[in-house]
């Protein structure tokens, strides 16, 4: 291979290794407060045979509980069967490393030179940060996937990936909620395939000569199959009713950071801002409308502004319209089959052996239970369990999903399932722990045998401090991280 060749090889190894390699030497996987509700309800699925339908692991066992991630759940407890601990690392290693290929290979096949397309998958990845083992990250490439496959369509007149929309839905709405997502892109879709029939039908001259008309009646019917397709799932219609619970709750808005607008204190959000205006600078320069291109900026620049944990779809949006609408000079185009099938494969090939030599060097179950002990109650617990403490449990939020894991005998109070606590119940759970409530009064509270607290917690503080409830509650253990107490009644002690 000659010199050119092999510097390209070389970064597309590179590329796709980067983020995999540096999971395998800092194990970030296993900080995700969500991640262990996803497993433990994998597991559950395996020994079962069956899907969630109500509240496992929790003390409102009777619970409607729709598992709309129930493949992914599945997938990570299968992974988890045989891989152990190790599992979650190996999963996020591969998220991200299809993140980094995804990107690259669409960029790609809009027409965009090797090196652009290398940089575009540079730019995802730094402003995308803080992947995670969770099954939101399956949405941003389904959703990455169909956006490229409208622009696509909308490029080339042809229907023909288009027709891979119902099957990229049925995957989808079995994998991750934000599917909904997806039928959101696909209306806008529809919504400006409609103007722009009309405009033209008036003969208006401003619209861009570069998108070529599609015919309406098959756009319609795959619209229509779409839709159906997210009914096939364990849940059936049910799933798109929960869709604004589990994503957009009020308790969310209230009491999660994530979903607070970008603080513009971090320099990815600076430089989101900057691909964004670079997207409207160049859609101004054709001095035409690309109706659909404005509509989806439009949409995700405000989502993405307003919502933190959404930015993602505005970084995609940017990345895939840019591709698209930016002059390309024709000297630099390459089509996407330049780089011969040795090459690709040497490049697939090298980038998979570091993968696995990465994955091959990853800690052992002791040593990740011991960095997962930092972050989470692991001492506590197993004081808890060996002590066989009374419950009902009550605990720190954040800890809700670990303990459904690592302490499956105490159903818990609240963990990540929003839609299935809802907004009432979590509501009532914030204000007590913030100090809204009376502490000695409300049942979450007055019925627990046990209370698992953050050492600098404020609800720790008062049972500690103030003498009303200092003569109610007794600490029985305390660590780094963690206070445990009882009621003073019971007969437990350290």
């Amino acid at each position: 291979m000659s010199i050119p060749i092999i510097l390209r090889v070389f970064v597309l190894v590179a590329l796709f290794s980067a983020a995999a390699i540096y999971e395998s030497t800092h194990v970030t996987a296993i900080d995700a407060p969500e991640l262990w509700v996803h497993v433990r309800t994998g597991t559950w699925m395996l020994e079962n045979h069956a899907v969630p339908r109500t509240g496992l692991f929790s003390q409102y066992s009777s619970l409607p509980w729709s598992d709309s991630s129930w493949g992914f759940d599945l997938a990570l407890g299968i992974a988890y069967r045989l891989f152990g601990l190790r599992a979650i690392p190996i999963v996020l290693m591969t998220l991200k490393a299809a993140l980094a290929i995804t990107i690259f290979l669409l960029v790609r096949s809009a027409g965009r030179g090797f090196w652009k397309a290398v940089v575009a998958s540079v730019i995802a990845q730094l402003l995308i940060p803080g992947l995670q083992p969770l099954p939101y990250v399956l949405s941003i490439l389904f959703f990455a996937v169909e956006l490229q496959w409208l622009m696509q369509s909308r490029y080339s007149g042809s229907l023909r990936r288009l027709w891979w929309l119902p099957p990229l839905f049925v995957l989808w709405a079995n994998l991750h909620i934000q599917f909904v997502a997806g039928l959101f892109l696909l209306a806008l879709f529809l919504i400006s395939l409609l103007v722009e029939c009309w405009l033209r039908a008036l003969d208006v001259s401003w619209l861009s000569e570069r998108v070529r008309p599609l015919p309406l009646g098959p756009v319609c019917v795959i619209a229509l199959l779409s839709v159906s397709a997210t009914l096939a799932n364990p849940y059936g219609w049910r799933l798109i009713a929960n869709a604004v619970t589990a994503l957009y709750s009020d308790v969310a808005f209230k009491f999660f950071s994530e979903m607070s607008a970008l603080s513009f204190r971090h320099a990815q959000e600076y430089a989101l801002m900057l691909l964004i205006m670079a997207n409207f600078l160049a859609l101004g320069r054709q001095r035409s409308l690309s109706l659909f291109e404005m509509l989806i900026l439009l949409a995700t620049t405000v989502l993405g502004f307003r919502i933190q944990r959404d930015a993602w779809m505005a970084v995609l949006t940017a990345i895939i319209v840019l591709s698209y609408t930016i002059a390309v000079d024709r000297g630099e185009t390459e089509p996407l089959g330049k780089l011969r099938v040795r090459e690709w494969g040497t490049a697939v090939g090298l980038a998979f052996l570091l993968f696995m030599v990465s994955a091959a060097r990853l800690p052992g179950r002791d040593a990740l239970m011991a960095s997962v002990s930092q972050n989470y109650p692991v001492k506590a617990c197993d004081f808890i369990l060996a002590q066989k403490l009374p419950g009902p449990l009550f605990h720190e939020y954040s800890w809700g999903s670990f303990l459904t894991w690592y302490a499956p005998q105490y159903p818990v109070v609240v963990d990540s399932r929003v839609e299935m606590y809802g907004s009432k119940l979590l509501t009532e759970y914030f204000e007590v722990v913030g100090g809204k409530e009376r502490l000695d009064e409300h049942p979450m509270v007055a019925n627990a045998g046990t209370l698992l607290l953050d050492k600098n917690s404020a609800m720790a503080k008062a049972l500690l401090n103030l003498p009303g409830l200092k003569s109610q509650y007794r600490l029985v253990y305390s660590d780094d991280i963690t206070r445990v107490f009882v009621p003073a009644s019971n007969e437990h002690e350290q």
